[in-house]
């Protein structure tokens, strides 16, 4: 097992040709959430920062962890290829579309229907593992493109609220997500 501070090329360029990554997140107390992330979320920032955008679900447990922890793990593992696990632990802020910054750092990845948050990653630790219990998996497309972020582009900007508002606003643990908060 390698361990670093530090996103050097081989990791980036590991991460880059990933079509998916889990995050990690938790509260003081309450649920642990692992969830899956894909399409082109991701931006490596710096050999210490990690900027994704996340889109909109049927829940915002990592919203809420972070505004009260802010930590994070984000993992990469290999489904082809030469087996690898990867993961970046470190400290995290969200920033949701009504803050001051979120047009610069929007503006780093494409126009997507549900645009949620964007979370900015400062990286503490990198660690790897053989990846050797990792299946063998052929990506085929993204769910996304094609079912996730049409149905929040059909909802528009006043559907994607309502919905944040009935579905966004609380953890499963009854935890605040900020979504609608004042910065």
């Amino acid at each position: 097992m390698a361990m670093g501070k530090k996103l050097n090329r081989t990791f980036r360029r590991f991460i880059e040709a990933q079509p998916l990554f889990f995050v990690a997140t938790a509260d003081r107390d309450g649920r642990v959430n692992v969830s899956p992330k894909g399409m082109d979320t991701l931006r490596i920032k710096g050999d210490h920062r990690i900027h994704w955008l996340n889109l909109s679900g049927s829940g915002n447990e990592t919203a809420a962890h972070v505004r009260a922890t802010g930590r994070m793990t984000l993992m990469f593992c290999a489904f082809e290829g030469n087996p690898l696990i990867l993961r970046v632990y470190g400290q995290a802020r969200v920033h949701h579309p009504r803050d001051a910054d979120w047009d610069a750092l929007i503006t780093d990845f494409p126009k997507l229907g549900g645009s949620r948050q964007v979370f900015d990653l400062t990286i503490d630790l990198v660690q790897t593992s053989c990846g050797s219990g990792v299946p063998i998996m052929e990506f085929k497309t993204s769910r996304g493109e094609v079912e996730l972020e049409p149905y929040y582009d059909e909802l528009g900007p006043d559907g994607v609220k309502d919905y944040w508002e009935r579905k966004n606003v609380e953890t499963i643990d009854g935890k605040p997500t900020g979504i609608f908060e004042d910065p």
